[in-house]
């Protein structure tokens, strides 16, 4: 297995590899999530999904 992210999370560096990992109902979920405790988009955009995604 493994995992993409290790102990630092996703970052910069790797938000463009975590569509190669990830299903699309994955990153959905993510996405409401980031949605539901952010509405607004002010907590670190762009930082985890890529723009649009969150």
């Amino acid at each position: 297995g493994g995992s993409i992210s290790a102990e630092h999370g996703i970052g910069l560096l790797k938000r463009e590899e975590l569509r190669l990992y990830k299903d699309p109902v994955a990153l959905e979920m993510m996405a409401a999530v980031k949605r539901a405790i952010d509405p607004a988009g002010l907590l670190n955009p762009g930082k985890v999904l890529l723009p649009g995604a969150n």
